[in-house]
Formats: structure tokens, C-alpha cells, sequence
């Protein structure tokens, strides 16, 4: 079963709207560990409009399933990163004023800046993935710096959904073939959610980890956390029991 990884990011957003800590960011991700979650996701930006570092640091003190801090690693995000020795580190390239992740690496015209990070962060037993769009190239030049994961965009994939599904998830099915005869292991994030989650898992091949913020933090307003991350599960459940 592809494990799921619950971006906190939003619940972040929330409480640095009015200040103070409500809602109190660390009984959250303890909270979705509680109902189900496989993993926390963390992405600090520079302007730390939603995860502070200081959150990392408290969340590193509690989180007992796999912690994810991702981002673009500029020497800040390095040295917490280096710091919180996560079980994964995933590396995006964010534009500073970005809104949100909108595109993976360049793995081939960053090569050398990705090996020399890999290999700093390998150094420390941290696990290395990088974000790359659905292009068996990227892929290629993600396995030519030595990562041990990939995480493939996949907002596109959500994008094209709807009108046309089979087209939208090939090039993920492409790139994962790809990712796997090369021995990279393979997550995946980005729009993804309850209407688009349980295809792309069943089409994609080698999927280990799916890491989810938005689209589920809207679920739980509707249906409540704990019984919005059940049904994230079960659409992971390639058993075939009911969505």
C-alpha cells in the first residue's frame, strides 16, 4: 500500500492568520499520525508564511512516523535540515515569491548543485528525493546525481484529470517505469486528491509515498480530519475495497 504523507502547510496558514497558536500546529500532526498518516510533511519557505523552522524543530521532538521537510535548499534550509536529520528530505526548486510548487528540476542542467546537495544530505543518513516533472529525461539525470527517490509533480496529471484521465496519467506511468529500471524508489505530490488519487495509484507502478496538503486540509472541513485521512487511505488500498 502507498504509504500517505499529510502536508501540515494549511493548518500553518491558519494559525499565522490570527496569530498566537490556533490551531496548535504539533497537536495536528500528532492528531493525523493518530488517525492513519504514514508520514508528516513540513515546507518552510523563506518568509515562513506558513511552516516556521521553528515548527521543524518542534515537530522533529514528536513526530513518531516518517518526517518530510521539503523545499528549495538555500543555505537556511540546509543547515535545519542538516540539523533535524529527517527521514527525507525532498528538494524543489521554488521560486522565492512562488505561491506554490509549479515545476520540478532540471536535474540535468543542475546536476552538479543536486549531486554536491545529495551528497550532503546522504552524509547525514537523511534519504534524498527530488522533485521532477513527468520526463524521462529529468528521471535519468535525477539517478546520474545519486538521489535515492524522485517525487513526479503531478499537477498536471490533476489538471487533465477530468477531461481525459488515461492521457493525463501516461507520462507519469512512462516516467515511473523509467524511475524504476533505473532503482530509484518513487513519491509523488501535488493536487492530488479524492476524485484524481485512487487512478494515479493504481496506474503508476512503484509508488511508495504520496504527500498530500491542500486538497485534503479542504476535505476535513466538510468531513473532519480524521475521517477525511481514512478516506484518503482506503482510495492507497489497492485490495479493491470501496472509495
Amino acid at each position: 500500500m502507498t504509504r500517505l504523507s499529510v502536508n501540515i502547510n494549511k493548518i500553518a496558514t491558519i494559525r499565522n492568520a490570527r496569530g498566537g497558536n490556533n490551531p496548535n500546529l504539533v497537536n495536528v500532526a500528532l492528531d493525523c499520525e493518530r488517525f492513519g498518516a504514514q508520514g508528516i510533511t513540513v515546507h518552510p519557505r523563506p518568509d515562513e508564511r506558513h511552516i516556521r523552522y521553528q515548527d521543524v524543530l518542534d515537530l522533529h521532538d514528536v513526530v513518531t512516523t516518517e518526517f518530510n521537510i521539503e523545499g528549495n535548499p538555500d543555505e537556511r534550509f540546509i543547515e535545519l535540515v542538516k540539523r533535524v536529520k529527517p527521514a527525507q528530505v525532498t528538494l524543489v526548486p521554488d521560486a522565492v515569491d512562488a505561491i506554490t510548487s509549479n515545476a520540478g528540476w532540471d536535474t540535468i542542467r543542475h546536476a552538479d548543485h543536486l549531486r554536491q546537495l545529495v551528497e550532503t544530505f546522504q552524509a547525514d543518513g537523511i534519504r534524498v528525493s527530488i522533485f521532477v516533472d513527468a520526463d524521462e529525461r529529468m528521471v535519468e539525470g535525477a539517478k546520474a546525481v545519486g538521489t535515492d527517490r524522485i517525487e513526479l509533480y503531478t499537477e498536471p496529471y490533476a489538471a487533465h484529470y477530468a477531461e481525459n484521465r488515461e492521457a493525463a496519467v501516461a507520462p507519469f506511468v512512462r516516467a515511473a517505469k523509467r524511475a524504476i529500471e533505473l532503482g530509484l524508489e518513487l513519491n509523488a505530490g501535488h493536487d492530488l486528491s479524492l476524485e484524481n488519487l485512487r487512478f494515479f495509484d493504481e496506474q503508476v507502478p512503484g509508488l511508495e509515498e504520496v504527500s498530500i496538503g491542500h486538497a485534503l486540509i479542504c476535505d476535513a472541513l466538510y468531513f473532519g480530519l480524521e475521517n477525511t485521512i481514512q478516506m484518503y487511505l482506503r482510495c492507497l488500498d489497492r485490495s479493491g475495497g470501496p472509495a
